[in-house]
């Protein structure tokens, strides 16, 4: 990491792979990443962490599992939500998005438990820039 400012618009133009977050920032235990979404992600969830989005460019909505049953949050951009802990979720994006995301370090983009994963989801613990 750096420890001048960084352009988050230059590390989107540096990349255009989509569910396959970079890691532009560290703050104590956690990553903050950059990310691309377009099209549908995977049922996942994470069981120990709550997952941070912020939509940067776009629009994105998040499928829920809950209790009381499913819903959809739509987020568009300058929009924030946190998905709780122990919550499947599947977060997607019709237009394709640019999200911000805040996670523990090493939390993998597919959680903990998730769907079979298809070839255009990356699995990783966010790539470093």
């Amino acid at each position: 990491m750096t420890s001048k400012p960084l352009d988050l618009q230059s590390v989107l133009d540096g990349f255009d792979a989509t569910w396959s977050p970079r890691i532009v920032a560290l703050i104590n235990d956690y990553d903050v990443r950059l990310a691309r979404f377009a099209g549908e992600h995977i049922w996942h969830v994470h069981e120990n962490t709550d997952e941070f989005f912020l939509v940067l460019q776009g629009e994105i909505d998040i499928a829920l599992r809950e209790p009381p049953g499913e819903r959809v949050v739509t987020l568009p951009s300058g929009s924030i939500f946190v998905v709780p802990r122990g919550i499947f979720h599947k977060p997607s994006s019709s237009q394709g998005a640019a999200v911000l995301l805040v996670e523990p370090t090493g939390t993998l983009s597919v959680g903990d438990s998730h769907d079979e994963v298809p070839d255009h989801v990356d699995v990783t613990t966010g790539h470093k820039i």
